[in-house]
């Protein structure tokens, strides 16, 4: 699928378009300077990263917690999956031990109709 150019000036607010005429001189002034002071710069840029630090540090500190449950979470199943392999083995252990029982009543009861 093809796209075109976007058109900008299609778009415009008609507020952008012609300078309003009722600006005071300060505003216009500030307007016309192509530039932001240096200092809002700086002020501006340290928000930003001040920001992004705390974002980072709050990610960090999520992946840590995660990292922890992750851990737990890996000693809980291995303790489960031991508690299933022990159970596991005294059930075939108590079958083992009833089959045998039934096969000497079975033997015993065969014994008595001869």
């Amino acid at each position: 699928m093809a796209s075109e150019p976007f058109e900008f000036a299609k778009y415009r607010r008609p507020h952008l378009e012609e300078p309003d005429q009722n600006l005071t001189s300060d505003r216009g002034a500030v307007r016309d300077t192509p530039e932001m002071p240096t200092e809002n710069l700086s002020d501006l840029l340290g928000r930003v990263s001040e920001n992004s630090a705390s974002q980072i540090d709050n990610l960090v500190g999520d992946f840590g917690r995660l990292r922890d449950k992750l851990r737990l979470d890996g000693e809980r199943i291995k303790r489960d999956v031991e508690e299933y392999r022990t159970l596991s083995e005294q059930v075939m252990q108590l079958t083992k031990t009833i089959s045998e029982c039934v096969g000497k009543v079975r033997a015993s009861a065969n014994q008595r109709r001869e």
